[in-house]
């Protein structure tokens, strides 16, 4: 038991596969060490992903990337590039992949619940002659990530069709203060509010890839 009354902790691997059973055969035999054309075109189809990283110590970062469909670039069947964009210039999944290359990554389409999963090994590049295929704006990234494939995978569906991420009847953005006003509640400020509503607002959009690589969030 865990410390905490009531808690039952696993603590073995051999114990999650006795309660959980074993995966069904074509779970089992899902993943891929090489994209296939369905990869390239699931890609080529995705405005969003999510990355996973890990220092030297094992502390965690997931790091959100979008870009137009496509952003992520197939260099060959087991090779990708994900431009980084401006931003806070915290760099955390950045400085991370310095640290420890492994990665995993989580592509993700509009309105479809299937995702398709990437692990590998991620290095950064400060430039190379695919840059100029990555320009979205007129902005030419300063770093891509660059991720030597090692297993890829459809995901199934069921936690999207269990949140009902996708359908608009379900969404409530009404539920969480503005983006200004969720920033004056967790730090401290020397802005007032006014003036982060101000910089959240309609311009903030124009500065995805323009003045927003000295934005602060």
């Amino acid at each position: 038991m865990d410390a905490r009354d009531g808690w039952a902790a696993i603590s073995s691997a051999q114990e999650l596969r006795d309660l959980m059973g074993p995966p069904m055969p074509r779970a089992a035999a899902k993943d891929r060490t090489r994209l296939l054309e369905l990869d390239r075109t699931f890609l080529a189809a995705s405005p969003f992903c999510l990355i996973a990283t890990s220092d030297a110590d094992g502390n965690c970062d997931v790091s959100p990337k979008g870009d137009p469909p496509g952003f992520t670039l197939v260099l060959d069947d087991a090779t990708i590039a994900i431009p980084d964009r401006p931003g806070n210039r915290r760099a955390d999944g950045l400085r991370n992949i310095l640290a420890n290359p492994h990665v995993g990554l989580i592509h993700l389409v509009p309105g479809r619940a299937d995702t398709l999963r990437i692990n590998g090994r991620a290095r950064l590049l400060r430039d190379a002659p695919f840059f100029d295929r990555m320009v979205v704006d007129g902005h030419r990234p300063s770093v891509a990530i660059l991720v030597e494939v090692e297993q890829v995978f459809l995901h199934c569906p069921k936690a999207f069709m269990r949140s009902a991420l996708w359908d608009p009847e379900r969404w409530d953005p009404g539920a969480l203060p503005s983006t200004a006003r969720m920033v004056t509640m967790v730090q401290e400020v020397t802005e007032s509010l006014a003036e982060l509503e101000a910089y959240y607002g309609p311009s903030y959009a124009r500065r995805l890839y323009g003045s927003a690589g000295r934005d602060e969030a």
